[in-house]
């Protein structure tokens, strides 16, 4: 099964969408999937009060409020209509998150493949419903959530009528330090809610999304920015193109790795086993009628005879015909 690969472009726009086309572009050569940003009438979305996270203050060097941060990076929906045609005209997929309600009618008018929902969303009762309404596919990061967090998400997106929905693990932490990122949490739901299960990354490189991926990810999402050095909230934690690039070729290649989970062996061992295999051999002559003892016969590399597994079978037997020495026990 193909990972779904979303490079999450988020706000590193920075409010101008010459930038954010060319994170599409650029997004589209390292590989991803989907290119997803995020879209929100300021004024729906905080109240003017309420304090940018450390490190939203500490990445963009200004002293000012969420509300005057995120209003400096909000794009209209205009400006994401023509994102979305952007998209279409290079071969991308483009999403973006709703953060009120409003936006939401909006995103879900767009024809988006799916409904991307962040953590900061978790037991949104209201809110969520509305995401089961629109009738779309849900993707839910959990962040900052115990089970019990995510157990009433889920009943409420089902309550609006959901009816596929993702959870993607994450650690909401910028960047977020390997060992908090407790990927195995990722099976803990799969196990628990029986849904499919992702990991929305927050670490610095490649390995842990990888990783993810090899213990049943379906999706990954990875923050995606052109420049780490850009200002802004975001750009220090995202991966920049090149990197990206380097992560999907390999999570590409543990998709090939990961095969269809049958155990038999391959054509190419099927060629080896004819030259490597043990099988059972005559360890001195043996006449024809001898009853065969595990005095006969030994086990060597051999193109003929029998297996190795038949050694019980082939003691006590009668020789049907005269064996020389090394010759392979057919019998």
């Amino acid at each position: 099964m193909k990972t779904l690969i979303i490079a999450e472009a988020g706000v590193n726009h920075n409010g101008d969408i010459n930038i954010a086309y060319k994170l599409c572009e650029a997004a589209k050569n390292a590989g991803a999937d989907v290119v997803k940003f995020q879209t929100w009438k300021t004024e729906n979305l905080i109240t003017k009060d309420v304090a940018q996270a450390e490190y939203q203050a500490e990445n963009t060097g200004h002293a000012e409020s969420q509300f005057d941060m995120l209003k400096r990076l909000e794009l209209s929906y205009d400006e994401f209509r023509k994102i979305k045609e952007y998209c279409e005209q290079i071969g991308i997929i483009f999403s973006t998150t709703a953060d009120d309600f409003e936006s939401l009618d909006f995103v879900a008018s767009l024809g988006v493949p799916f409904l991307k929902i962040g953590s900061g969303e978790i037991g949104n009762i209201a809110f969520l419903r509305e995401h089961g309404r629109k009738g779309l596919p849900i993707i839910l990061s959990t962040g900052m959530s115990t089970l019990e967090d995510i157990e009433i998400s889920i009943q409420a997106l089902r309550e609006g009528g959901a009816k596929e929905i993702t959870l993607l693990h994450c650690t909401t932490s910028y960047p977020c330090p390997t060992d908090r990122v407790n990927l195995l949490a990722m099976q803990t739901m799969k196990n628990t809610f029986k849904l499919p299960i992702g990991y929305s990354d927050h670490t610095v490189g490649i390995e842990v999304p990888i990783a993810a991926v090899s213990i049943g990810a379906t999706v990954i999402e990875k923050h995606f920015t052109l420049d780490q050095t850009m200002p802004g909230p975001d750009h220090k934690a995202s991966m920049e193109p090149k990197e990206f690039k380097e992560m999907v070729e390999a999570i590409r290649k543990i998709e090939i790795a990961l095969g269809d989970g049958r155990k038999e062996p391959t054509k190419e061992e099927k060629e080896i086993a004819k030259v490597v295999t043990k099988r059972i051999v005559a360890l001195k002559r043996i006449e024809e009628g001898t009853i065969i003892t595990d005095k006969h016969i030994t086990i060597k590399r051999c193109e003929k005879g029998r297996h190795a597994k038949y050694w019980d079978m082939v003691v006590g037997s009668v020789a049907d015909r005269s064996y020389e020495i090394d010759e392979g026990i057919i019998i």
